[in-house]
């Protein structure tokens, strides 16, 4: 059965964040991830981990003003140098906390900026980016998200990041396939995951509509689980979904599997 993680910018966030990572250890997990570390010492999360026993599967590069809409910065010309510190300070906190890859949010499409200059920028951060995590021995990610959710977000497909990871080249570049954006632009979940599974490094979860946890939608996650297992995927799967209640009370759908 997959290895689930236990994603703490969403699970638990009735509780300020430094205390998420006890609920998931006690609530059965193993892992966590998160969107950003940047708001607090490496030091005090890496306590935290440690304390819990829990081991941090992936977090995202610096994507820019959060509280403000932005969601990413790799294909904006205007951020290249906003970027590449990014990255140094990523990589930094990757070394302290023992996380093994880093995602790269692409970001929303700005008004009046030319397709072909976009493309470039993005292509050519990623070189950078993967280049720089290489030398550290990190992966870096690319996550196609839906664009109902966040209209405008350059990377919307999975086609569309294999073929960025065709052009940039690099070895270390891999796709994050969340589950839940997935179904929303193109559905062929299972098909698509075997058909590229040799370039997806990490999944994410939610069932639609919703976004909540597996068993309140349309996505039949028990076929869903039993297929990953089948193909033999060895990373973990990042539980990214809004509770409907409470995280505790909606972890049923893990006891089930496990029972």
């Amino acid at each position: 059965m997959p290895q689930f993680a236990a994603n703490l910018t969403m699970l638990f966030n009735e509780a300020p964040f430094m205390e998420r990572f006890e609920r998931a250890s006690k609530a059965g997990f193993k892992a966590v991830e998160f969107l950003f570390p940047y708001a607090f010492p490496a030091s005090e999360i890496k306590q935290e981990l440690d304390r819990n026993q829990l081991k941090l599967v992936l977090h995202n590069l610096p994507a820019g003003d959060w509280d403000a809409g932005e969601r990413g910065i790799a294909c904006l010309p205007d951020r290249v140098d906003e970027f590449r510190t990014g990255v140094t300070k990523a990589i930094e906190y990757a070394k302290a906390l023992g996380v093994p890859q880093l995602n790269c949010l692409a970001g929303k499409v700005p008004e009046g900026v030319n397709a072909k200059l976009l493309h470039d920028t993005f292509i050519s951060n990623l070189k950078y980016a993967a280049s720089e995590l290489k030398k550290a021995n990190l992966k870096l990610l690319i996550e196609p998200i839906n664009t109902f959710d966040i209209p405008g977000f350059y990377l919307s497909t999975t086609q569309q990041a294999i073929d960025i990871i065709n052009e940039v080249g690099a070895d270390n570049l891999y796709v994050q396939y969340d589950i839940y954006h997935a179904q929303r632009m193109e559905g062929e979940l299972s098909n698509t995951i075997k058909k590229n599974l040799n370039k997806i490094a990490h999944i994410q979860l939610a069932d639609n509509p919703g976004r909540n946890e597996p068993g309140t939608g349309e996505i039949n996650y028990p076929h869903l689980f039993k297929f990953i297992d089948s193909l033999g995927y060895s990373g973990w799967i990042g539980c990214e979904y809004k509770p409907a209640t409470n995280t505790e009370a909606g972890l049923g759908w893990v006891k089930n599997l496990n029972s």
